[in-house]
């Protein structure tokens, strides 16, 4: 995707590298040079970032509406608490 608009992926990687950040994603299956990540890590980052897609169906977290952060609060617990229950109904 980043290769795709130009960007140089391993000069990417490179910089993360000098700043001490560790690589998460793999790299593409087709690469030739094959990239050293933590699946673990990769597997935590996937969860995370699937948690904040099922939140972002809630209209007022995606676009955020609320100027207060204690109200945008207020409506990620509250966006949190119903995704949670139907996890928990469904189980």
């Amino acid at each position: 995707m980043l290769a795709d608009k130009g960007y140089d992926v391993d000069a990417i990687r490179a910089d993360l590298a000098e700043r001490k950040i560790e690589a998460v994603i793999p790299g593409r299956s087709n690469r030739r040079v094959k990239i050293e990540h933590d699946r673990t890590l990769y597997k935590q980052r996937n969860r995370i970032e699937r948690m904040f897609g099922h939140l972002k169906i809630n209209r007022a977290i995606a676009t955020r509406y609320d100027q207060l952060a204690n109200s945008f609060l207020g409506m990620v617990h509250i966006a949190t608490a119903r995704y949670w229950l139907k996890f928990v109904h469904a189980a």
